[in-house]
């Protein structure tokens, strides 16, 4: 899911396009690009691991209690010393629940160079800052940190309010923990998986679920896919044919939030089949088969900055897909319809 990096400045609340401003300033920075993450085959393996990197949202990996913080006022030297003491290399800056600021050793040496190592933080700390949104999938926890030098990354609810520190440790234990369980579940699973599934006769002759996807609204991207592998999952499709359909929901559903004004994802379940149908509203793509390659992408710089806008969206919808289908129309929108034999 391609989200846009947040950005907060001194503390101060930000509209969703002063985020986008600050960060199409910040484009000259040298940020490192990187490409998304691609899926070569429909195999198993490749599937449960965007899975999981879907599924686990950053408030699943984040520290939440027990955090380490300093106010405005503090000196230098009390964030040294308690950093020092916690053998931590940064501290926020936090007074209630609003982040101000982070310090971080950096600042903390510039501080004794420059002797100013008794000034209160708030004239040194870092007020520019990058943070995850704890709805976040852990997929772009992943690209905060390949994209910036950062060793944490702050943590904000919806009201954003400060609710947590993710960091590089705390991302790779989560990971791991999680990667073990799915690969002994798919060890084990595979004859248990065939005795506890439902047959064709529990399926539903008919089921169509429709799910409406806002522009730019990113706290909501990736709830449709979730429903529908919900919806699966419940009526007992083998668990390689959910991986496949979630994927292809993924990957629709972000495009229509990132690349588009907005538009839906339409689910149809029957007992032979399961049907997805993304339809914008626009801009509509002016060359269908060069969008439908690996690695071609019309998204805009703040996307590509973030290592997102890889070109692999509808690559993937049409290599997990059994059938696979796009019409596009500028600047009408653009249709995309994936099926799925369920026998």
């Amino acid at each position: 899911m391609d989200y846009k990096p947040i950005i907060l400045s001194g503390g101060e609340q930000r509209s969703d396009d002063q985020i986008m401003a600050a960060h199409a300033n910040s484009l000259d920075a040298g940020v490192k690009r990187v490409s998304g993450p691609s899926l070569p085959g429909t195999e198993d393996s490749p599937l449960v691991i965007m899975e999981l990197l879907q599924r686990i949202r950053v408030k699943d990996v984040m520290k939440s209690e027990g955090i380490h913080s300093v106010i405005r006022t503090d000196s230098m030297r009390f964030a040294q010393n308690l950093m020092k003491r916690n053998k931590i290399s940064g501290i926020p800056v936090v007074e209630g629940k609003r982040l101000f600021g982070i310090v971080s050793v950096a600042d903390i040496i510039k501080a004794l160079e420059g002797e100013w190592i008794q000034d209160e933080v708030q004239k040194h700390m870092a007020v520019n800052l990058v943070v995850l949104e704890e709805d976040m999938p852990l997929a772009f926890a992943i690209k905060y940190f390949q994209n910036y030098s950062f060793g944490r990354f702050p943590v904000l609810n919806k009201e954003r309010d400060f609710v947590g520190i993710v960091s590089q440790r705390d991302l790779t234990k989560v990971l791991m923990n999680e990667l073990t369980k799915e690969v002994v579940r798919l060890e084990v699973g595979g004859a248990e998986r065939k005795e506890e599934r439902k047959t064709d006769a529990q399926l539903p002759y008919y089921s169509m679920h429709q799910f409406v996807v806002v522009r730019n609204d990113l706290s909501n991207a990736g709830k449709a896919a979730n429903e529908i592998k919900k919806l699966l999952n419940e009526v007992g499709v083998d668990k390689k044919i959910v991986r496949r359909v979630a994927v292809a929901a993924y990957e629709l559903e972000i495009n229509v939030c990132i690349h588009s004004v907005g538009g839906t994802i339409t689910f149809i379940l029957d007992s032979d089949k399961a049907t997805l149908i993304a339809k914008d509203r626009g801009p509509g793509i002016k060359d269908v088969e060069w969008a439908c390659q690996d690695g071609t992408s019309t998204a805009n710089d703040w996307v590509r900055s973030m290592g997102f806008g890889a070109g692999m969206g509808l690559a993937n919808s049409k290599r997990v897909a059994d059938v696979f289908d796009i019409k596009s129309k500028v600047p009408t929108g653009t249709t995309v319809m994936c099926e799925f034999n369920l026998k």
